[in-house]
């Protein structure tokens, strides 16, 4: 019974803002309704005044000498003639507090009484005349004052809600606005993600499981001489599982978690971000051992003395300091460690990345194919999936893809299949769903005219001639001219996954996406605007050669780029302008040569370029045995390529089902 009436105190309903806001007009709106009532009656003239006496409707007249105002009070018969009904309703005034009918100013009082009495002695009923009546000047005041009075106890409530510890709404966020926000997971908050739910990332796991051996078994480490790391940070892609990680050292560490974002120190108020910090690090310390997780720590934790405008009363910089100060202020025996997260270590502190705050910084990278492999049976593992689904060839399909873009595909192939009908998901629904998230949705409904299509057609059979006619290009998967997302036609490669990039590897690949434009060159002697997405992969690729990686004769051996992102070409390039001009030349030569070589190519091989091309306006997809048919098999491939043997049987079924 007890509990029970433990859990009825604690859950006390809380005052939402939106409740206090809807007070505050009610009492605006009933307000202005009572005024309007209380109003001294409707204005009229002294005419039409003796006109009403002449006719028996007025019952009492008060006449304010002070004020030479008149208030005239009608008979109840008097009120339901239709030439009052402009007068003041009185239907919710008590008798008691009846208010006039109507109200006017007479000019001199003698003149107006002697008007008075002469037309009253002809009346057989005589109404009740009343000199020198006091005006109710409190009840006025009263009236003006009400809305200020019910203001004011509205605000004292909330007042007391707030300082009583209640906290509910927008009272609670005013006076608790220091305090962290920080959600705590403890043993009375069931986590349900742990270790077995994050594949792949093994380096990553290893490193926070031995964090998480720390907080059990401190003694296991500390009885060596060893000490407990103070914070570990992860860094890495979007998608690539960082919060993920987190979510699972919560789940099986069994000790108080606090868990925030960095934006959630920042407030326009002075001084609150500092002060959350301090209240955090407190709450963690009397719940040692616990773990502080701060997601996207880069909100607060970008580099000082960046901005010159701000000055030294930076709010984030004064937020940044005192995480510093806590951070390598607590002993190391207060078995409190830090997880932070961020995708843009670049731009962090360098004081914040030190040993002694962060002793590890954990690098949560792209999953390659074994590990994709694992992602994908975990979130296989909800879905009903057909039997003969191999998730090998999944993983092949998918190089590049974080974590969070598996988790994606699956969901959307499960839906591609329920919105199919079927009862179990396939490969081709996976196929499709891949197709969807690179390329966008299918717009079959597109209006493009035959002159149009013709070119895209020819567009994309330069560039599937063009990489299946060089070594290092990436296999071709299929071909379309269905238009997804903003383009018009695509071409699914699926790329070899290198860990070193060759420059001969670079120019076949910047060559055959020059193949499209080619493609228009060659056959209609007149290029187009449909080439700007390979402009701009072939000029990042160049610039890369030249500026990046030094793999331009011209420049030799330099690079530009900066590792640390501390200057990516503001106001000072790190080169002049005479190698500046070198550098634009450079890229267009490598550009140019790739071009006229894919123009090469495909005059050496126009009558195969427009078969396929023909086959494409024909077919809309086209696929890697159709490319076999028309220039046979490639001669430098080999099987164990990525895209080769499996993906050739599965592109065959996929024309299948497309033809039907």
């Amino acid at each position: 019974m007890a509990n029970d009436n433990k859990n009825i105190k604690e859950k006390k309903p809380k005052l939402s803002p939106y409740w206090i806001y809807g007070i505050i007009i009610a009492i605006f709106l009933g307000f202005q309704l009572f005024s309007s009532g209380y109003q001294d009656g409707t204005i009229t003239t002294p005419a039409d005044f003796f006109k009403y006496l002449e006719d028996g409707d007025v019952e009492r007249v008060d006449i304010i000498k002070n004020t030479r105002v008149a208030k005239v009070y009608l008979t109840k018969e008097a009120q339901e003639k239709e030439v009052h009904k402009k007068s003041k309703p009185q239907s919710f005034i008590p008798s008691a507090t009846r208010l006039p009918n109507y109200k006017f100013e007479f000019g001199d009082l003698q003149n107006f009484e002697n008007e008075l009495n002469k037309i009253t002695e002809d009346l057989t009923t005589k109404p009740t005349v009343k000199f020198d009546t006091e005006t109710n000047e409190w009840g006025s005041l009263l009236m003006n004052l009400l809305p200020f009075i019910l203001l004011i106890a509205v605000w004292i409530f909330i007042m007391r809600r707030m300082s009583g510890g209640a906290g509910g709404g927008a009272g609670g966020q005013i006076f608790n606005i220091g305090k962290s926000k920080a959600k705590l997971f403890d043993q009375n908050t069931e986590v349900k993600t742990t270790f077995k739910d994050v594949a792949g990332l093994e380096g990553a796991k290893e490193e926070v499981q031995e964090i998480v051996d720390f907080l059990k078994y401190p003694e296991k480490y500390t009885t060596l001489g060893g000490k407990i790391p103070k914070g570990a940070l992860l860094v890495g892609p979007p998608g690539t599982g960082k919060t993920l990680l987190a979510r699972a050292v919560a789940g099986e560490a069994k000790v108080p978690f606090f868990s925030l974002s960095g934006s959630d120190f920042v407030e326009m108020f002075v001084g609150v971000g500092a002060s959350r910090v301090r209240d955090l690090f407190k709450q963690a310390k009397e719940k040692s051992p616990s773990i502080i997780f701060i997601d996207e720590i880069d909100a607060i934790g970008r580099a000082r003395g960046k901005n010159a405008m701000s000055g030294s009363n930076d709010e984030r910089e004064n937020t940044l300091n005192q995480l510093l100060t806590e951070m390598d202020g607590f002993g190391t025996n207060a078995n409190v460690i830090v997880l932070a997260a961020t995708n843009r270590a670049d731009i962090l502190d360098k004081a914040l990345m030190r040993a002694g705050r962060f002793d590890r910084q954990i690098f949560v990278d792209l999953p390659d194919l074994r590990e994709r492999k694992e992602i994908f049976e975990v979130h296989l593992r909800p879905l009903k999936k057909s039997k003969d689904l191999d998730t090998d060839f999944l993983a092949k399909q998918t190089p590049g893809f974080s974590g969070a873009d598996i988790a994606n595909v699956c969901n959307e192939a499960a839906l591609i299949a329920a919105r199919n009908g079927k009862k179990s998901v396939d490969k081709q629904d996976f196929l499709d769903a891949v197709d969807r998230i690179i390329g966008g949705l299918e717009k079959k409904n597109k209006i493009i005219t035959p002159s149009e299509k013709k070119a895209v057609a020819y567009h994309e059979a330069g560039h599937a001639t063009v990489s299946w006619m060089l070594e290092h290009a990436a296999p071709l998967v299929k071909v379309t001219i269905v238009p997804r997302g903003r383009s018009l036609g695509a071409a699914w490669y699926l790329p070899e996954e290198r860990l070193i990039v060759r420059p001969e590897q670079m120019l076949d690949e910047m060559c055959a996406a020059m193949g499209g434009r080619a493609a228009e060159k060659v056959i209609f002697d007149k290029i187009s605007t449909g080439a700007l997405s390979d402009l701009e992969k072939v000029t990042k690729q160049a610039r890369a050669m030249v500026t990046i990686y030094g793999l331009s004769d011209k420049i030799g051996n330099l690079t530009y780029y900066d590792s640390s992102g501390q200057n990516e070409y503001g106001f000072t390039k790190p080169y002049s302008e005479q190698t500046a001009e070198l550098i634009d030349k450079e890229i267009s030569k490598i550009i140019e040569e790739q071009y006229q070589r894919a123009i090469k190519i495909l005059e050496e091989n126009k009558d195969k370029l427009t078969q396929l091309a023909e086959v494409l306006l024909e077919k809309e997809v086209i696929f890697k045995d159709n490319l076999e048919k028309i220039f046979g098999k490639r001669t430098f491939e080999k099987e164990e390529h990525i895209g080769g043997k499996d993906a050739q049987e599965t592109t065959k079924g996929e024309q299948e089902t497309i033809e039907k």
